[in-house]
């Protein structure tokens, strides 16, 4: 599995109200998220970007409040990746458990700039910046984790099990 795009940059400790501020959380309507994604770190930010773009930031992306509405922000907004320095670990495992892509790897968090074109391997872990012809290594993903993402998140991995699908 792999996403490529345009890389977005944002600074450290990116928290869960500049992903989706709090005055849009009366809806758990994705696309409706979507529409205000990364509004108060960025008010242009859903203007700019196109599907498959990646979000890349500093430490602690994700800190604060533990609610879904974040990740679920993110990926209704169509960005394919996020790469971090680190992540707060309720949102690491919320973005999981949704099926958003999200990859540690402090190298490529410093290296990359706004506007890159990134591709990400979840295989291998292997981060390509294509305009600086550099490469980046991330732990890939267990395949536990590769099988959540794939299938879109932890509740369609249990329905796809449930009707007797892959496990």
């Amino acid at each position: 599995m792999k996403a490529k795009g345009k890389a977005w940059r944002f600074g450290d400790d990116v928290n869960t109200d500049e992903i989706i501020p709090a005055r849009h959380l009366n809806t758990f309507d994705p696309d409706e998220l979507a529409m205000h994604c990364m509004e108060d770190a960025d008010p242009e930010f859903m203007k700019k970007i196109a599907p498959g773009d990646i979000i890349v930031a500093g430490k602690n992306f994700g800190c604060g409040s533990s609610r879904e509405h974040a990740p679920i922000a993110i990926k209704a907004a169509r960005i394919s990746c996020v790469i971090a320095d680190s992540y707060a670990r309720i949102f690491y495992r919320n973005s999981i458990n949704i099926g958003l892509p999200i990859v540690e790897s402090a190298e490529a968090a410093k290296g990359i700039a706004e506007g890159d074109v990134i591709e990400v391997d979840f295989d291998t872990g292997k981060i390509v910046n294509h305009t600086q012809k550099r490469e980046y290594a991330a732990r890939p993903f267990p395949p536990f984790m590769q099988d959540l993402i794939a299938k879109g998140g932890l509740m369609n991995k249990v329905k796809s099990e449930l009707a007797g699908g892959n496990h």
